[in-house]
């Protein structure tokens, strides 16, 4: 599964969710995917600068 996806999917039962201990884990999971989405485009903003 790509990671959009799984942030789409993890947003979606967020949205969805009545128990807020439930809520809480998906929050967690949401924010870790979100973390390692922003890290992967860091790298890719990175590799495309050309060295000065």
């Amino acid at each position: 599964m790509l990671l959009e996806q799984h942030i789409e999917e993890l947003r979606a039962e967020l949205r969805n969710c009545c128990d807020r201990d439930e809520y809480h884990e998906i929050k967690a999971a949401l924010d870790e995917a979100l973390a390692e989405y922003e890290a992967w485009l860091d790298e890719v903003a990175r590799d495309e600068v050309p060295p000065s």
